[in-house]
């Protein structure tokens, strides 16, 4: 049995975000919620949030509700791109600089250690 989450146009770098997902994947999600809250960069707490609401998905299920949190990894997870916002700035000589302000979209996917 499995559950899936997609968190999509969170406003940062997928690039930022996939740094962070090396360290949770193939971890059981206790585990993985507790490097996640103690890991010092933004996209941990955005990661953090979306394994959160993948777990109450995964329990709300009713074949689920006899398992334990430590029973239960993480699959697949990953973070493709989204929309780019694109602004401008001004530069010198009257020259613009473009902006790209780029979106992720999250997916995590947990299942049960036994199935």
């Amino acid at each position: 049995m499995e559950a899936v989450t997609k968190q999509k146009y969170v406003r940062i770098s997928p690039i930022k975000v996939r740094q962070v997902m090396i360290l949770v994947k193939d971890k059981n999600v206790e585990d993985a919620l507790n490097i996640l809250h103690f890991t010092p960069k933004r996209a941990a707490k955005v990661l953090e949030k979306a394994l959160r609401t993948a777990v109450a998905n995964f329990f709300m299920n009713e074949d689920a509700t006899h398992l334990a949190p430590h029973e239960v990894y993480i699959k697949r997870i990953s973070a493709d791109e989204g929309p780019t916002l694109r602004r401008f700035r001004p530069m010198s000589m009257g020259r613009v600089g473009r902006i790209r302000r780029r979106t992720s979209h999250i997916t995590i996917v947990l299942e049960n250690k036994n199935s």
